[in-house]
């Protein structure tokens, strides 16, 4: 079932736990081969061979009615997640609890195109969300497109052509809802910005990441530039308001601690 909606401001926010399991397939391995550099006192919290993950879906409900749906999980159990995933998604059965039908969603957000966040785009070959405009970055797009032959291209893509709306950098999605670029993970991340929430979607893989936002995670296409937007996204969550929906961690709000200064440098 659902967890508790939050209001951000003027919009209703619901988190929507697609899956929960172990990191499996050629991801699975310990922690701390997962995740490097940092001081050891931080790396401490990666002790541990198993990565049990959460797999978290927002859905954003505005004053006007608006629906959105940030990113769209694992799919079903012949997605591209597949081959990796612990379960197959269970996104359309966490929005009927909500009392939401597919075709009532008229935005989804994809943070970015990783199958775990975007697979559930497409049901059997088609839209799951019909009336949806999918927004995505264009690099990201890009990224895909010209990665040559993917499953992501063929069976996400492709399937959602003629619903696909590329923005490039920072876009207002529906009134008080912004999609704001944040590369690294993959070239075009974007975080979602609601009120005084952030959904950050790879940004934060891990909790030690909030501890030492300089710890990076091996499967970063862009290392380096995922640091300093961590730490851009930390210290703009922490000026507007300090609380952050995570896709990964257990507790799907987090209230982040100190100031914005704690990310300079």
């Amino acid at each position: 079932m659902p967890y508790q909606p939050m209001m951000a401001g003027e919009v209703e926010v619901i988190p929507l736990l697609d899956a929960v399991g172990p990191m499996g397939g050629e991801l699975r391995g310990p922690l701390g081969e997962k995740f490097v550099g940092g001081s050891a006192e931080h790396r401490a919290m990666l002790r541990g061979d198993t990565w049990t993950l959460h797999f978290r879906c927002y859905l954003l409900r505005t004053r006007a009615g608006r629906l959105i749906l940030v990113d769209c999980g694992l799919g079903g159990a012949d997605s591209p997640a597949s081959s990796w995933a612990p379960v197959p998604g269970r996104l359309v059965d966490e929005l009927a609890a909500t009392g939401v039908a597919p075709g009532e969603v008229d935005t989804v957000v994809l943070t970015h195109l990783h199958s775990d966040h975007a697979a559930g785009a497409v049901t059997e070959g088609v839209a799951t969300f019909p009336n949806a405009r999918h927004v995505v970055q264009r690099a990201e797009v890009d990224w895909i497109e010209g990665a040559g032959p993917n499953a992501i291209l063929e069976r996400v893509l492709r399937p959602l052509t003629g619903l696909v709306d590329a923005v490039e950098g920072d876009a207002e999605v529906a009134p008080g809802v912004w999609v704001r670029a944040a590369p690294g993970h993959t070239p075009g991340h974007q975080v979602v910005e609601t009120g005084p929430l952030t959904l950050t979607g790879d940004v934060i893989l891990h909790a030690v990441q909030l501890a030492d936002p300089a710890i990076r995670y091996v499967h970063d296409e862009d290392p380096e530039r995922a640091v300093a937007t961590r730490r851009e996204v930390l210290r703009r969550a922490r000026a507007g308001g300090g609380l952050i929906g995570s896709a990964h961690l257990s507790e799907p709000f987090t209230r982040l601690s100190g100031s914005p200064a704690a990310e300079e440098g």
